[in-house]
């Protein structure tokens, strides 16, 4: 018997490899940032979601049966949950200030004009007719006349259901605003939970919305910009539930080997159908809705586009075609657009019925009895065009400088944040104790904390997506993209800083990922696991604190002047 293949004695000192991973492969490990497991074709393509566990439950004394049913119902308890808590203060004292705050002077206005006559109408200068709107009752009925405005219908529409159901009052017009925002807390949680695969880390972005407190001061008033956001969120939930439908279809027909092992398959990968796609039609609906509330939502409808087909083509390649692209052009482009750019066009079309349906409503009868090129296409589709025309070359010429204007290079920073209502409470007055003066303000600011971290996260999830391939930052990204590059094409007209609203939920669910980050990897040790909750922990706490100290000043509550001065962190918040 040789040396070479002689057995290894107890005496004949052994060649070992140390199968721990070099140092910094280790560390990077620990972060999640190394060492991706292999998965089956088919979990690559809708990637499970977790059992819930039964830990916490069982720890709370309960029994095995109890715990695992209570962890099943944890997927929709949590977010109503969540939900219901950032219900409380968007409700709360809803009615006050009890004024004609910022735009809800055209808003309100506006929606109630739509609910009496279907399209909306002149009004009487706002020092005239306000204090009418305000009394009990409240009086001042819309005119006849059909008033040009800046933004299409369905935003004002939600805002005449309040008051449909509550009257013309500061109550009535903000209680859509309020439902709505309640409502987007419940469905960020639900998206986060089936874009992170986790209910902890969906209940946490929720948290976070409800927590900052633009998304709380746009809830408590009768603007815009929310109800753009909510629609906006509804389209990326559904396209994000699309694009599991669409996966696990194209992963039901891929072959499978003798051991049942669902393998790639190249001919498959590049021909299968997947299938109707209810969800990504309902995601056009909602793009339109978002559109005919304000323009903005046409910048989403086209990164939405973009991001259904290259998740498309990420499902091709991981199912084995050899050319996505080629694929995605072949099969998937033309549903993809259709579903999507003709369904909003047709929303957005049925929004304005009222004033097809009118006669007196601003530009209506228009075309009626015009020649020309295009007089084969109906009077009323005409007539629209020119009005949204007019109101494009309004939008885009709007230079009136205002005190609280503000570059999109500070939104992120909240540089500039909106004074939508300042009161100054006399002594003895509306609540104001103190000789030396007090405040009555209501600030749209996003929570400072919670913002200064999203500049972080955004640059982290930044990372992900182009070194680490990572879709779901490519899909917040993308989220985050359609609702603030767009500003950059305006920086000389008159914008506002909450405008930003638009993307709230995307920068959450960006500090969401980082804090997740931070809490480590499933097989992370103990003790990179406790340093992780207790850093994530800390955040999330002062962000909580953050939203605290700055709530009289969101809600409009009366305080003493030398406490909402020293609330103003910087002079570029007076």
């Amino acid at each position: 018997m040789t040396p070479e293949n002689a057995p290894a004695s107890v005496d004949q000192p052994r060649e070992t490899v140390d199968p721990r991973p070099i140092s910094w492969e280790r560390r990077l490990r620990d972060f999640g940032y190394a060492g991706r497991p292999r998965t089956s074709v088919r979990d690559r393509l809708v990637v499970p979601f977790p059992e819930p566990g039964s830990r916490v439950w069982r720890a709370l004394g309960l029994s095995p049966a109890t715990a695992g049913r209570l962890a099943r119902w944890s997927g929709w308890g949590g977010p109503l949950l969540v939900a219901l808590l950032a219900g409380l203060p968007r409700f709360w004292r809803l009615g006050s200030p009890r004024a004609v705050v910022f735009d809800e002077t055209y808003y309100a206005k506006d929606a109630w004009s739509l609910l009496r006559l279907g399209y909306e109408t002149t009004w009487p200068e706002s020092k005239v007719v306000d204090p009418q709107i305000l009394a009990h009752p409240p009086a001042m009925p819309p005119s006849g006349t059909g008033s040009f405005v800046a933004h299409p219908p369905t935003g004002k529409w939600v805002i005449s259901l309040g008051e449909w159901m509550f009257g013309f009052t500061p109550f009535g017009w903000r209680f859509m605003t309020a439902v709505l925002g309640t409502l987007s807390v419940l469905m960020l949680c639900r998206i986060g939970r089936r874009l992170l695969r986790s209910t902890f880390l969906g209940c946490l972005a929720g948290t976070l919305m409800a927590l900052d407190g633009l998304h709380l001061v746009m809830s408590r008033t009768a603007l815009l910009d929310l109800v753009v956001m909510f629609f906006v969120l509804a389209a990326f939930g559904c396209l994000l539930v699309d694009r599991d439908w669409a996966r696990a279809r194209l992963a039901a027909v891929l072959p499978a080997d003798e051991n049942g092992r669902v393998r790639p398959d190249a001919d498959t990968g590049a021909r299968a159908g997947t299938g109707p796609r209810p969800w990504r039609l309902a995601a056009g609906v909602f793009l339109g809705l978002a559109a005919s509330t304000k323009w903005n939502g046409l910048y989403f409808l086209a990164f939405f586009v973009i991001l259904t087909l290259l998740w498309d083509v990420g499902a091709r390649r991981v199912a084995g075609a050899r050319r996505p692209y080629r694929a995605v052009l072949r099969k998937d482009l033309g549903p993809s657009v259709l579903s999507l750019v003709p369904v909003a066009v047709l929303t957005y079309l049925t929004t304005w019925t009222g004033w097809f349906l009118s006669d007196d409503g601003y530009g209506r009868h228009w075309a009626d009895g015009r020649g020309g090129t295009w007089s084969w296409i109906p009077a009323p589709l005409r007539s629209l065009w020119h009005y949204e025309y007019g109101v494009y070359q309004f939008n885009i010429g709007l230079h009136t400088p205002h005190k609280y204007q503000s570059n999109p290079w500070s939104w992120l920073v909240v540089g500039r944040p909106v004074l939508f209502h300042y009161e100054s409470p006399t002594p003895g007055k509306d609540g104001c104790h103190t000789t030396a003066g007090c405040s009555q303000a209501v600030l749209a600011l996003g929570t400072p904390l919670l913002w200064w971290s999203a500049c972080f996260a955004l640059a982290y999830l930044l990372y992900r997506w182009a070194l680490r391939r990572d879709w779901r930052s490519g899909a917040v990204l993308c989220a985050v993209a359609g609702g603030y590059l767009p500003w950059f094409l305006y920086q000389d007209r008159t914008i506002f800083s909450f405008y930003a609203v638009a993307f709230v939920p995307y920068l959450c669910l960006a500090v969401t990922m980082m804090l997740g980050a931070l809490l480590g990897p499933p097989g992370a040790t103990a003790g990179r696991r406790l340093r992780g909750a207790v850093a994530a922990g800390v955040l999330v706490v002062l962000i909580a604190w953050n939203l605290i100290l700055f709530f009289p000043i969101y809600t409009g509550q009366t305080i003493p002047y030398a406490d909402w001065h020293s609330r103003m962190w910087l002079d570029t918040w007076i």
